[in-house]
């Protein structure tokens, strides 16, 4: 094999070049007594290779939770990278693919590539994503099993990239920069900012306002500023949230408002005033009365704000614990514990046009907005497009209807998937789903601020759309709505290759101790070092932490650096289901 230190310059005039396509699909390594199902063995190919919005032809991922998927579709890793690491563990034996990436680089060093950058590589475009998440499997992959902490320490994680455009590329293609994404933050950066201690809460800030980088990524870093206490800003500076901790609310009603929706209202136990929520903030719960460690879960509030009471409408989610608790056992007088009003998707203060874009019972924060705006009678062109399966599903559909018709310059238009001619006809909805061309059917002002809220799958989708037809993606405003992806470490069972989860309930698994030391492959912190998405502080609080909540994530990138931690690894909690 030829090592990549014999690799030449690729491209005399310095321009960033692609030295080599690598893929590689999924199979079983043997690993610690298990077996590991793993898509981490890229090997280069030679010739014209086909991208796809999901995948490079050939190529595949065996844990599709962690690894993979829109967000995640092709992984980059730079020669200059390699020739560190063959410098840092004296070796000289690595060739392309050996970190498990897709696309290996000459140029393009984590400390100046930022998140939204755009690239064209042959037929195809790029949107960078996120930095790589550490996995223990790139240890296992080069043989150096305290590679994952390292990648962090040194500041050479590697990063992702969202299809843009289908297309071919080819080894020895150039690399052509053609946009530079907002707020500056480079992929070494947004790293260093989930991962390492020292964080610069102004940055916290700006990662959540990144509208290309990943929903797991900025639902992670809004985790981090509110256990920061950094609060939202009202234009005065950071505003810390009404309390800490959590605090008991007394359940006082509870409202059906579609088939699988339910209203939730909450009062202070102790007869005190509630402090007033900004509109598309959120609540976070304690569930008591569980078996094992009450769990935790976040709802955004659909109340108006400075309502005497807050409301919270959860949709009942199949196999949902919590979400099937609040919607069919729960009962007027019963106490729940509450952590104070969080978030940072609210209205930001302006005189130009709104569009609130919502899915499902991502309804929620934009109703609460649409509270606001006709409490202040605002003058404001606002535009409300919904997306549903039918009337049925639609939650408080007649609420928002009544707000925006006391505004002055309203819009509205649903989108019903699943109904009939005949229920569509009712309820003056269009047929299907939003799509660029729908948005531009409608003659949507391109000079918006957006907030878009529900799946993943639908913002990525919308914010895609709504930048192709000309709105600013720095004014896209996302919320992340549904269960977070789980942890999951990879092992699988050989005989059913089912993704195998520690046992237990949500917070009950075994507690993980980051240490400065080298770990063998399949120890405990490599293990906890491969997530799905990043695993900041669930908790509201700093001090809040209970069961079911988890510690922020340090690496232990250096014994000067990195205190030992400790988490609970087993599964990620939800942020809203």
């Amino acid at each position: 094999m030829t090592s990549v230190m014999d690799t030449d310059a690729a491209d005399a005039g310095g321009a960033p070049v692609l030295l080599s396509v690598n893929v590689g699909m999924p199979k079983d390594v043997s690993w610690n007594g298990r077996t590991v199902h793993t898509g981490v063995w890229k090997q280069a190919v030679t010739g014209p290779q086909m991208v796809r919005r999901l995948n490079i032809d050939g190529d595949g991922q065996g844990d599709t939770a962690g690894h993979g998927g829109e967000q995640r579709a092709v992984f980059v890793y730079q020669i200059d990278s390699y020739r560190h690491w063959e410098r840092h563990f004296g070796r000289d034996d690595f060739t392309y693919g050996q970190f498990g990436e897709n696309l290996t680089v000459d140029g393009l060093p984590d400390a100046e590539v930022c998140i939204g950058d755009r690239y064209r590589i042959g037929e195809a475009e790029f949107e960078v994503t996120q930095p790589r998440v550490t996995c223990y499997r790139v240890g296992l992959r080069v043989g150096e099993p305290e590679l994952p902490a390292l990648l962090v320490g040194h500041h050479r994680p590697g990063f992702y990239m969202r299809v843009l455009t289908e297309g071919h590329i080819e080894a020895g293609d150039r690399i052509v920069k053609t946009r530079t994404g907002p707020h500056a933050l480079t992929v070494a950066d947004t790293d260093a900012l989930l991962y390492l201690p020292g964080r610069d809460p102004a940055k916290l800030r700006t990662a959540t306002r990144i509208p290309a980088l990943s929903p797991g990524w900025q639902e992670s870093f809004r985790d981090l500023v509110a256990a920061e206490n950094a609060g939202t800003s009202d234009g005065n500076g950071p505003v810390r949230p009404a309390w800490t901790g959590f605090r008991p609310l007394r359940v006082t009603r509870v409202v059906r408002e579609a088939a699988s929706v339910s209203s939730i209202y909450l009062s202070s136990a102790d007869g005190q005033a509630l402090p007033a929520a900004r509109a598309g903030q959120y609540l976070t719960l304690r569930i008591p009365g569980a078996a094992g460690p009450a769990p935790v879960r976040s709802y955004s509030l659909s109340s108006p704000p400075g309502a005497d009471s807050y409301r919270i409408s959860v949709k009942h989610e199949p196999h949902g614990t919590v979400s099937g608790y609040l919607t069919s056992s729960v009962r007027p007088g019963a106490v729940l514990d509450v952590a104070a009003p969080r978030g940072d998707f609210v209205l930001d203060r302006g005189t130009g046009p709104l569009l609130l874009i919502s899915a499902g019972i991502g309804v929620t924060p934009v109703l609460a907005m649409l509270h606001e705006l006709a409490a202040e009678r605002s003058d404001r062109e606002v535009w409300w497009i919904h997306g549903d399966h039918g009337p049925r599903e639609q939650a408080m559909a007649d609420e928002a209807s009544d707000l925006l018709a006391s505004l002055a310059r309203a819009h509205r238009q649903l989108y019903w998937s699943r109904a009939t001619a005949a229920e569509r006809d009712r309820g003056h909805a269009a047929p299907g789903r939003l799509t660029e061309a729908e948005l531009a059917a409608l003659g949507v002002p391109v000079d918006a601020d957006a907030y878009v809220c529900g799946p993943v799958s639908f913002m990525t989708d919308v914010r895609q759309a709504l930048t192709a037809i000309g709105v600013e993606p720095a004014r896209i405003r996302t919320e992340l709505f549904g269960a977070l992806p789980p942890i999951n470490p990879g092992v699988t069972d050989p005989t059913t290759r089912a993704p195998h989860q520690p046992s237990g309930p949500v917070g009950t698994g075994p507690l993980v101790t980051f240490a400065a030391a080298a770990s063998p492959p399949g120890s405990p912190r490599a293990q906890a070092a491969c997530s799905t998405s990043p695993t900041p502080a669930t908790c509201p609080a700093a001090g809040a932490a209970g069961p079911g909540c988890a510690t922020p994530v340090s690496h232990p990138c250096s014994p000067a650096t990195s205190p030992t931690r400790r988490i609970r690894w087993n599964h990620r909690p939800t942020a809203r289901s």
